[in-house]
């Protein structure tokens, strides 16, 4: 087994051909990764991009080899996957209005040149999801917004029309899910690439809580911030500090990790069905 990559959240290592995905107990706000672990986070995370991937497989094919073939030291928090040529762009599926996409609105009146009605404020739902990609690489570091017409000219109109139409499919049917169980998910990021076969393959995660806004149906309201169940109640928390947002980041007190840690577990049990055992699995 071999370490190939060290990112903010996840460990990549390539083992007999396949790559297993390792998912800390890192949080990674503002793109830092902040010095104090989230217990149970990276388990957290796996199994319910696990859960959502074996659910998706319908709509799209998956980079997941299997999530139980992986070392001993890793189990519960890795899966083994298919090696993949990703493709340079992030995903985004916007059903509400909030985050970046809201700034980007304010300032233009669009989002990644999506045109929106007049008037909306924070929070709001859409008329309908809206692709709004990001570019994967940039000078800054940073996620910028794409136009649909700057993806097609990245990687080719039948790519651009295919991860759009399939980013919106993944994102219509977790919402539906996870509405039926009392929870919003404003918006998702996802990632794709095209395996040794050329086929074009959902990688990465997968509507966790490190990559979309999850909200409780029963509070939310819009003109507000949401009460938030993934790592918005970190990055609202950070910015509280007085941190400039470059590393290296604050440490998190106790009750703010513990806070979360609910939070990721109860958005886990409540899309999932399962209950979580604290130490890394479920019933």
């Amino acid at each position: 087994m071999k370490h190939i990559h060290a990112g903010k959240v996840r460990d990549l290592y390539e083992i007999d051909g396949d790559i297993l995905l390792v998912a800390s107990d890192r949080v990674s706000v503002y793109d830092v990764s902040l010095p104090t672990p989230i217990p149970d986070k990276g388990a957290l995370l796996n199994q319910l991009s696990a859960w959502w991937f074996e659910k998706m497989a319908d709509v799209v094919p998956n980079h997941v080899v299997s999530t139980t073939d992986v070392p001993a030291e890793f189990a519960g928090r890795a899966m083994r996957c298919k090696p993949l040529k990703m493709i340079q762009v992030e995903c985004i599926a916007r059903g509400y209005l909030t985050g970046l996409g809201m700034r980007e609105y304010q300032r233009d009146g669009k989002v990644s040149g999506v045109e929106l009605p007049a008037g909306l404020v924070e929070a709001d739902k859409l008329p309908e999801p809206i692709f709004t990609p990001t570019t994967k690489i940039s000078d800054t570091g940073h996620d910028e917004f794409m136009t649909f017409a700057d993806v097609v000219n990245e990687i080719g109109q039948e790519t651009a029309d295919r991860i759009r139409e399939l980013t919106l499919e993944v994102y219509t049917k977790g919402a539906e899910h996870a509405a039926k169980n009392g929870i919003i998910i404003a918006d998702t990021k996802i990632e794709f690439g095209f395996d040794a076969d050329g086929v074009l393959t959902l990688g990465d995660e997968v509507l966790t809580s490190d990559s979309s806004r999850f909200w409780p149906a029963d509070e939310y309201e819009p003109g507000r911030t949401q009460h938030a169940f993934d790592k918005q109640f970190v990055r609202d928390w950070s910015t509280t500090t007085g941190w400039d947002k470059t590393p290296p980041g604050p440490a998190i007190p106790a009750e703010i990790v513990e806070a979360t840690r609910k939070r990721y577990t109860e958005v886990y049990e409540r899309i999932t069905g399962n209950t979580w055992i604290p130490g890394g699995g479920h019933a």
